[in-house]
């Protein structure tokens, strides 16, 4: 899928990952749209604390799905993240980094820019 969306930063979205193959449409992208209900935009790099965070919510991104092609997450995989599940860790402070040049700028529709630059993950 082609896209012209924009990061967080106003340049063009970079993607998150490839390996694990990740994104809504999986295309490694944190693109979106309109019925993207969960708004998968943020992109993240996992920690073992967010991922038995999000467990403990009720979403289980370690175990492997085959039916779905979803090998499972293990620490410093990346991944789009819905918006609002960040939210959630950052506000408890279990959120993941972020990969700034590859979260789609819809995400500054749920967090701010600071809240995410506090967070960024640098390579």
């Amino acid at each position: 899928m082609q896209t012209e969306a924009l990061n967080v930063l106003g340049q063009a979205l970079m993607a998150c990952s490839y390996d694990p193959l990740t994104g809504y449409f999986r295309d490694g992208c944190c693109n979106t749209q309109e019925d993207d209900t969960g708004s998968h935009v943020i992109c993240a790099r996992m920690t073992d604390e967010f991922l038995k965070y999000s467990l403990s919510r009720g979403n289980d991104l370690m175990t492997p799905r085959p039916e779905y092609r979803f090998k499972g997450l293990k620490p410093g995989d990346r991944w789009c993240l819905c918006a609002l599940r960040w939210k959630e860790a950052f506000d408890v402070g279990l959120a993941p980094p972020v990969v700034l040049e590859s979260t789609h700028l819809r995400a500054l529709d749920f967090v701010t820019l600071q809240q995410l630059q506090s967070c960024a993950f640098s390579q």
